[in-house]
């Protein structure tokens, strides 16, 4: 079964990437990491600086991957990126979820045109 937490095609356009991986912590419950992902998807709607969103759980295709989910973000800039991390929704989510998480891996990119 494919889950997709959020897909959304932009209007504006997106300049810079941020991927977010997440590695669960062993003992994170189905509720815990469901909530997690639905609450993540629903940050495109809070903070308006995001561009476009997609985000799932990861697939064992070779071996079994080092991370559990991952998040797909766009941005106009780099202003933008800052101001979703300082976003007081975005603060929310970050400390209401990560005690379920056991690391965490950032990436932002410029998008290749």
């Amino acid at each position: 079964m494919l889950i997709i937490y959020g897909a959304y095609t932009p209007s504006q356009k997106a300049n810079i990437q941020k991927i977010v991986c997440i590695k669960f912590k062993s003992d994170a419950s189905v509720a815990d990491i469901e909530r997690h992902m639905n609450e993540f998807a629903q940050l495109r709607r809070e903070i308006p600086q995001m561009v476009a969103y997609s985000g799932g759980k990861t697939l064992s295709v070779a071996s079994k991957p080092e991370y559990d989910a991952m998040h797909y973000l766009t941005f106009r800039s780099q202003d933008d990126i800052t101001a979703f991390q300082n976003h007081p929704k975005y603060q929310d989510f970050v400390k209401n979820n990560q005690n379920i998480w056991e690391k965490e891996l950032v990436i932002d990119a410029n998008i290749l045109k």
